[in-house]
């Protein structure tokens, strides 16, 4: 009998396990639908930011304007050595691989470039564990974003990256983060968000055929028009980082549970199996001790 109680406290045990990795699934999936759906409307903005600054290149190139350049497209004058890197990591675990896979692709980056070399800067407890534990300082922590990054958060931090960017103090800033592609498929990224890459230069590298451009007039003038649209184009692509690590991390921990959910369930099953064969031996014995008894008695 003590073993069938002790399976039977087994049983209950994984059913409770398997009602909170249930609810924490459901959970997940509402915030990915609802993060999938931020990411989704901020995408072509930021697409189209990207592709306007390109056009307004191309099209003063094209003008017979000289190349346009800016403090964000050039690395500073007097090289520092020194790179500034903030890697997106999640607040709470049960994400499976999640955090695992970016701090792996940043625990590289830094070690590739220096640990003297690169200042860090983390988003998420479980990034600040990660680096406190392996010895690495961190520059600073960024508490102030949750599940839903609002942009106006992300701007400030952009606005900072740009102004150290702009004084010297770095000679690039990249951004480590897990890259949304598809409901199958999320991969870290280390994705450069300062120097920002020329579009014109960046699409004779990939070897495509230049575009047809228009010949436009600019009012105000190409400059003035790029000291507004790059920053801007820094500042989405980083919200856009944000937003894409946010629904990583909610399909990561939605798997995760998924499959905690499954392994309960089979769990359970496998114990009620063990737990009604534990319960037929014992009948079994005790049929064949009454039986026992009533013969000696004869």
């Amino acid at each position: 009998m003590a073993k069938t109680r002790e399976i039977k406290r087994r049983i209950k045990a994984v059913g409770n396990i398997k009602r909170i990795t249930k609810t924490m699934q459901m959970i997940a999936t509402a915030r990915f639908q609802a993060s999938q759906k931020r990411a989704t409307a901020a995408k072509p903005f930021t697409r189209k930011i990207a592709e306007l600054v390109g056009e307004l290149s191309a099209a003063a190139a094209a003008g017979g304007s000289e190349s346009l350049s800016h403090p964000l497209l050039t690395a500073p004058a007097n090289n520092t050595g020194r790179r500034l890197v903030l890697v997106i990591t999640s607040n709470r675990g049960l994400c499976g691989g999640y955090n695992a896979n970016v701090l792996r692709t940043a625990n590289s980056f830094i070690r590739e470039h220096g640990l003297n070399n690169v200042d860090v800067e983390v988003v998420g407890k479980k990034g600040m564990a990660f680096f406190r534990f392996n010895g690495v300082t961190v520059s600073a922590s960024h508490t102030q974003f949750g599940d839903q990054p609002s942009f106006e958060s992300v701007e400030e931090l952009a606005q900072q990256y740009m102004d150290r960017f702009i004084a010297g103090k770095y000679d690039s800033v990249h951004v480590i983060y897990m890259a949304f592609e598809s409901m199958s498929k999320q991969a870290p990224r280390i994705s450069q968000l300062l120097p920002m890459k020329n579009p014109a230069s960046e699409q004779q590298t990939a070897g495509q055929a230049p575009k047809a451009v228009a010949a436009y007039e600019f009012s105000p003038d190409p400059a003035e028009l790029l000291n507004e649209l790059l920053p801007m184009t820094i500042k989405t692509a980083l919200f856009q980082a944000f937003n894409e690590a946010v629904v990583s991390e909610q399909i990561a921990r939605m798997v995760a549970m998924k499959a905690a959910t499954d392994a309960a369930g089979k769990m359970g099953k496998e114990l009620t199996r063990i737990y009604n064969r534990a319960r037929q031996a014992a009948i079994t014995t005790e049929l064949s001790e009454i039986i026992a008894g009533s013969a000696a008695l004869e």
